[in-house]
């Protein structure tokens, strides 16, 4: 039986003529969204026998340099036989024929994304750490790639990351009123910003909601998703928002805890543990973890706060319409912040 739901800004027969030439398909019998994202369209494709996913960004108009899934295409590409869990791109339309602008496909992997609980049979103490622990090893492994040798050189700058994070960001939101204590949030930053490490490939938005999960399997991260924003930098970057994106009993609550209640359950180890685990896979310094889990909600704050004025400006995902996101995750980054000060 056919099932189809209406999906966002696709041509269906042009789709369905792209991936039956290219032998990816032999037709569409099922198109349907998939994923809570309010970024890039991510569609499940099938014929009844094989399934593909497609993965595109939405309608135009779009801001200069978001949403360039051929990014994304490129990194999954150069991490395919590296270790790191990762769908495996099969093809890209750069051109672009399908749509009005490019999209890749990228083969369907089997698994669970955790949100709000753990499914059964893995509902118990011993599978949630082993999926956690998968998720520190998988993370390691990333930045453990020798991304030259992989031929990301060019794919972002090596040095000065987090200047250019700061930089950068704090322009976005220019002019109007500011959020308040955003701007105080990133001055701190700025002045308590420590000495980078050695670059590596950083995912962006690393965080338990973005991974596929077989909690059976020896590794149980079967593949990490939503590459929009990795580029070259600092990798502890990527654990900082980690840790701050995670829901631990007694931490605050903001919106991407919300989305992840699952690591509230008996046996999901604590950000503390989630770090020394990172630490001793890497052999990294991670003394100026919190530094960077404050880091990770202000980039939070910021974008959340783009999203906001976009909507209101009546060009935006109304998801982002609610101010008290970005005043949660200010209070969230200046917690960290004063128990930093007062150290």
């Amino acid at each position: 039986m056919t099932t189809e739901q209406t999906a966002p800004a696709v041509d269906r027969a042009a789709l369905e003529r792209w991936l039956v030439d290219r032998d990816l398909l032999d037709g569409i019998t099922d198109l349907r969204p998939i994923g809570d994202g309010h970024s890039n369209i991510t569609l499940l494709v099938g014929d009844g026998t094989r399934s593909v996913v497609v993965r595109r960004p939405p309608p135009p108009p779009l801001p200069p340099g978001a949403h360039d899934v051929l990014r994304e295409a490129q990194v999954l590409r150069a991490l395919e036989g590296t270790g790191v869990p990762v769908a495996r791109v099969l093809g890209v339309d750069d051109v672009p024929e399908v749509a009005d602008v490019p999209m890749y496909v990228m083969g369907h992997v089997d698994g669970i994304v955790l949100t709000d609980d753990t499914p059964a049979p893995h509902a118990d103490p011993t599978s949630r750490r082993h999926v956690a622990e998968g998720l520190v090893d998988a993370l390691a492994a990333l930045h453990d790639v020798d991304w030259r040798a992989q031929g990301l050189e060019g794919y972002g700058k090596a040095d000065g990351y987090l200047e250019r994070q700061l930089r950068r960001l704090g322009r976005l939101n220019e002019g109007g009123e500011q959020p308040e204590g955003l701007e105080e949030l990133g001055a701190w930053l700025r002045d308590t910003m420590p000495a980078s490490g050695p670059a590596t490939i950083v995912h962006g938005d690393y965080r338990i909601g973005n991974v596929m999960v077989r909690p059976q399997d020896a590794q149980p991260i079967a593949a990490i998703l939503d590459w929009e924003l990795a580029t070259i930098g600092d990798p502890l970057a990527d654990l900082g928002y980690l840790v701050a994106t995670w829901a631990s009993p007694g931490a605050p609550e903001h919106p991407l805890t919300r989305l992840c209640m699952v690591t509230t359950e008996d046996g999901y180890p604590s950000p503390d543990e989630l770090t020394a685990r990172y630490a001793e896979r890497t052999g990294r310094d991670v003394a100026e973890l919190p530094w960077y889990a404050a880091f990770a909600l202000w980039r939070l704050a910021v974008l959340f706060e783009y999203g906001r004025r976009r909507h209101a400006s009546g060009d935006g995902d109304p998801y982002y319409a609610d101010p008290t996101m970005v005043a949660e995750f200010v209070a969230a980054g200046r917690t960290i912040a004063g128990s930093r000060d007062d150290a």
